[in-house]
């Protein structure tokens, strides 16, 4: 089955009318318009007129916003969303201005404390948490680095605009995600810390979705920052590095650098031993190449290997809760894409339980969701719920 790509409004009035469990005919009866219109309608054939439109939404008692919008949440969603963001934007304003002297600010031990802690909420997806701490910590260090710089401060200012980067990119905020990435790098530098700057470099890579050689072009500057480095700490960076290009080479269908990274990766992961999750909250280890092997076949649509990768894994304990709920929803998505469609919305509702704030936001999850409200005839009630949760 084919991942979803028309969003036109046709398609939305296909998927609102099976979780309100009508068939075209069912709705057709209920409209001021002839069955065959609605069936080229939802295929795409015919264009939907604003009267059809404004028809379909009175009987299945939505807004009109749902058949026309493309969204992947809800308005008050949205505005929540924004409310919590704008403090940390704010924040990120602050790097280059005088600071106000006669301000008082945490001690340095605590706002390193603090920023830890905020690291670690992330990786159990208490994302709303994280973000409610900083704009407070952003503020706190930014004052202690332009009044008594030190190295710890530096270094504890980068880890918290990494963790700004990592909650905006998981609720769909790509430009303030880009900006903390920016003001993670000015941090990164001034703390003379080759680790975080490649760590940077990483999430560089990620984000550059339209061009594969950019972004093996940032795993190669991440790499050379570590280059002479022995330790364990830039060890497991530089195989996380590896598995950047991994998600890169995977975007872009190159089989063979898919395979290679991963080969690389493994090999680091042996010199390092055990599962690093002490290391930059990387989680660097076997579980994570494996974790990130199952997101590339994901990604080259490759259903079957993927679906045999997911069923073979077995998480550990330990496994920080944020890759926990992305092997779920990825999990769910081949579950769905070879016809497992209970097994599917089974992964789904487990993703939710475990991990709501994230599992809402992530790409996979609308894709999983919308598909199975294609394939299932009649969309179960827990199918509904979750369509009616991520604003579909």
């Amino acid at each position: 089955m084919p991942m979803r790509d028309d969003w036109h409004t046709g398609a939305r009035i296909r998927e609102q009318r099976r979780l309100a469990h009508l068939t075209q005919r069912q709705l057709a009866d209920q409209l001021p318009y002839s069955y065959s219109l609605l069936n080229q309608v939802e295929c795409g054939a015919r264009e939907a007129s604003p009267a059809l439109i404004t028809a379909v939404a009175t009987v299945l008692r939505i807004d009109t916003s749902l058949l026309t919008e493309a969204k992947t949440m809800t308005h008050l969603q949205r505005r929540r969303l924004a409310a919590l963001m704008h403090p940390i934007r704010a924040a990120f304003d602050l790097f280059d201005l005088d600071p106000d002297r006669a301000a008082e600010t945490a001690p340095l031990s605590e706002l390193a404390a603090t920023a830890d802690a905020v690291c670690r909420q992330v990786r159990a997806t208490r994302l709303r948490a994280a973000a409610e701490e900083l704009p407070g910590l952003i503020v706190g260090l930014t004052h202690i680095v332009r009044t008594r710089p030190e190295t710890e401060a530096w270094r504890a200012l980068a880890s918290a605009y990494r963790t700004a980067h990592d909650i905006a990119l998981k609720v769909g905020y790509p430009d303030l995600a880009a900006v903390a990435l920016d003001r993670m790098g000015w941090a990164a530098e001034r703390a003379c810390d080759p680790c975080l700057a490649a760590v940077r470099q990483y999430k560089r890579a990620l984000a550059r979705q339209e061009s594969e050689e950019l972004g093996h072009r940032l795993v190669r500057a991440g790499h050379a920052l570590l280059a002479g480095e022995t330790t364990r700490e830039a060890l497991a960076v530089a195989g996380q590095l590896h598995l950047g290009a991994v998600a890169v080479s995977a975007r872009a269908g190159n089989h063979k650098a898919v395979a290679g990274h991963l080969e690389a990766a493994r090999d680091l992961a042996a010199q390092v031993g055990g599962e690093a999750g002490d290391v930059h909250w990387l989680s660097f280890g076997r579980t994570n190449i494996d974790l990130h092997a199952l997101g590339a076949q994901v990604r080259m649509r490759q259903w079957d290997e993927g679906l045999a990768q997911a069923r073979a894994m077995r998480l550990p304990p330990s496994m920080l809760m944020s890759r926990r709920a992305r092997y779920l929803v990825d999990r769910a998505v081949v579950e769905m894409e070879t016809g497992h469609t209970t097994a599917s919305l089974r992964h789904l509702v487990e993703a939710r339980r475990l991990a709501p704030e994230q599992t809402r936001y992530l790409p996979g999850t609308r894709d999983a969701v919308s598909g199975l409200v294609h394939t299932m005839r009649r969309p179960p009630d827990g199918l509904t719920h979750l369509a009616a949760w991520i604003g579909l």
